[in-house]
């Protein structure tokens, strides 16, 4: 892209994406001067009508820009207009209309090019400043690049900066050995071990605490058969308290599943532990997310009664073309969605009634079918769940905002778990760091009764692998 040298005073041209992308985005720009080209509200004029999100967020951008301009004199406008800030200085808006704007001959009337257009003459026009076009269409910047237009991409709502610095929820330290004592020499700290009043093992440790480490973190000293594994309950500068976890790799099991490594052992004493209400689970395909989730719901909702039922919900966003409307109830057109759900289902009841009969087979399989619902995510907006173990499949599809409305959803004694793989996302315009599953481990990372782990491969099968290293 085109080099931008930054003067003292900046000008970013808005394109209609971004405002739509985050109808906030006027506020996002600090003492700077944010210009919105008559181009851009014609675009959100023709999307303000109906009913879709899009339409929504256009009104919403509308009724802001109507809010900033309300009470302004014609003076004002023409020297743009004051954006409040909460902190820092307040910044300006600028309204661009040009009444003998052309185009280039070379290029046609189109919205992209008519704001290239506008873009290119307030560059020359204000040759004190920096013209800056703030697009996330990709063609658009190789466009404003072709013709020498400085161009960035809208980076403010990124989770984070780096696609593959999601957190992975587990500090491993390998180096430590398997003796007692290893793990704490590494870590430099004085520690102290006692039994709190619940029987669980504390390990209470006072010195430099590294920097990395969060509440609700694993803490190994091994992936694979580890001696010591913690979850970090209570974290400070100079102190952090560990729990030792429930080891569910030979003789305790949820629902008859047993770990195998010490992410799978981390995911299943979250997904038990009572005070954890937040879960979310990340990796690949075939690292055992869906599975081991619904042992979980399984074990606390028909066992030990925590939950009266569980409601399993996805993104309906295709991998590929759509097939068009479905039949039927709302659970009827969610089915063909919810392969991941039967097949674990079925792996499930496989392995727990190995032996037995068809009829137990059938029974049990009818018994799970009445404590689980299968709901759309579109109809889930002003419910309460109480009593609730609430699972979002391919979390990595929703946006942040859609995200927020699930979570919100949560009543009394309510449990929910995210499940996605921030490498597989079908929605167009998300990213691995601008998409609901990576704001919500961001945003829940310091959260006490919040809970992430990035699991990694274990058992995969020969031909699952074999498409990986093709592809």
């Amino acid at each position: 892209m085109v080099r931008i040298d930054k003067k003292a005073t900046r000008l970013y041209v808005l394109d209609t994406n971004v405002l739509i992308h985050d109808p906030a985005a006027l506020y996002q720009f600090d003492e700077h001067e944010v210009v919105i080209p008559m181009t851009v509200l014609e675009e959100l004029d023709k999307h303000k009508n109906g009913i879709r999100e899009i339409a929504r967020t256009a009104r919403q951008v509308s009724r802001t820009l109507s809010d900033l301009t309300a009470n302004v004199d014609l003076s004002q406008i023409r020297e743009g207009i004051p954006i409040p800030r909460l902190n820092g200085p307040e910044g300006r808006l600028r309204l661009l209309c040009y009444d003998d704007l052309e185009t280039p001959d070379h290029l046609e009337n189109s919205p992209d090019n008519r704001l290239l257009t506008e873009t290119c003459r307030l560059r020359d026009e204000r040759a004190d400043a920096s013209v800056i076009l703030v697009t996330k269409d990709i063609n658009l910047r190789v466009k404003a690049a072709a013709v020498g237009v400085p161009v960035e991409d809208y980076l403010t709502d990124r989770a984070f900066d780096d696609s593959d610095a999601m957190l992975g929820g587990a500090r491993v330290y390998p180096e430590a050995g398997h003796d007692g004592r290893g793990l704490w020499e590494s870590l430099k700290a004085d520690v102290k071990v006692e039994r709190d009043d619940s029987g669980q093992v504390v390990y209470r440790l006072s010195g430099e605490i590294p920097a990395d480490w969060h509440l609700g973190m694993l803490v190994s000293d091994s992936d694979d058969e580890a001696s010591f594994e913690a979850i970090v309950r209570d974290l400070g500068p100079k102190h952090a308290h560990l729990e030792l976890l429930t080891n569910y790799r030979h003789g305790a099991s949820v629902w008859g599943v047993h770990a195998h490594d010490s992410r799978q052992n981390f995911t299943l004493n979250l997904l038990m532990d009572d005070e954890v209400d937040l879960v979310t689970i990340a990796g690949s395909a075939g690292t055992g997310k869906t599975f081991m989730t619904l042992a979980a719901a399984f074990q606390q909702t028909l066992d030990s009664k925590r939950f009266e039922r569980i409601v399993f919900t996805r993104a309906p966003i295709s991998m590929s073309e759509d097939i068009g409307y479905l039949p039927g109830t709302e659970e009827e057109k969610m089915s063909p969605w919810m392969g991941a759900f039967h097949d674990n289902m079925d792996n499930l009841l496989r392995d727990e009634h190995d032996g037995s009969t068809t009829w137990n087979q059938e029974a049990t399989r009818q018994l799970l079918g009445s404590r689980v619902q299968i709901r759309a995510p579109g109809f889930m907006r002003g419910r309460t769940l109480n009593d609730t173990f609430l699972i979002i499949d391919e979390a990595q599809n929703f946006t942040p905002k859609q995200l927020k409305s699930l979570l919100t959803r949560a009543g009394r004694n309510t449990k929910i778990v995210c499940l996605g793989n921030v490498g597989q996302i079908d929605t167009p315009y998300l990213t691995a760091n601008t998409c609901g599953m990576a704001a919500v481990v961001q945003r829940f990372r310091d959260w006490p009764h919040a809970g992430h782990v990035t699991l990694k491969s274990v058992e995969r099968s020969r031909l699952a692998l074999a498409g990986e290293e093709l592809l």
